[in-house]
């Protein structure tokens, strides 16, 4: 029961993160924000795999979809900070 909260409430934030990254970057055109709030999206997208994962298919192992998506996330966010550090 727990487990299932905490997974759930990481997904909520990770949502919310995104959600308020990319309304930011409406406003403000920034950049880095734009490329942060996808790379929040791929988080969230890499914790509602945890929960279909943990609780919906705890039979299956989607470990590596799971750090493939974690990768991409990370990539986006690394790929903004090298193109506006030019």
């Amino acid at each position: 029961m727990m487990a299932s909260m905490i997974y759930g409430l990481c997904a909520l934030t990770a949502v919310v993160c995104a959600v308020l990254l990319l309304q930011a970057w409406r406003r403000g055109r920034y950049r880095l924000l734009l490329w942060s709030g996808l790379c929040f999206v791929g988080l969230a997208a890499n914790n509602l795999l945890l929960v279909i994962d943990k609780l919906v298919l705890p039979g299956r192992d989607l470990s590596q979809a799971r750090s493939w998506v974690a990768l991409a996330a990370m990539l986006v966010l690394l790929y903004g900070l090298i193109l506006d550090s030019e």
